[in-house]
């Protein structure tokens, strides 16, 4: 899953790959629904994070 993204992701790669608008993925970060960190004002998200707010989500965990 996920095969053509780094193991840590950007904003934007996360909000491609989850097909939501990048508000909404700083929402999800910023609510701790999605974990990340921040590098200065740069979030990044470990792939491994998608995929388990993915499985959170779909009620598969």
């Amino acid at each position: 899953m996920f095969n053509q993204y780094e193991d840590i992701m950007s904003v934007t790669d996360v909000a491609e790959a989850l097909f939501i608008g990048k508000n909404r993925t700083y929402e999800l970060l910023n609510k701790g629904v999605l974990k990340g960190f921040r590098i200065g004002r740069i979030w990044k998200i470990p792939k491994e994070s998608v995929r388990e707010y993915i499985l959170s989500q779909s009620g598969l965990h």
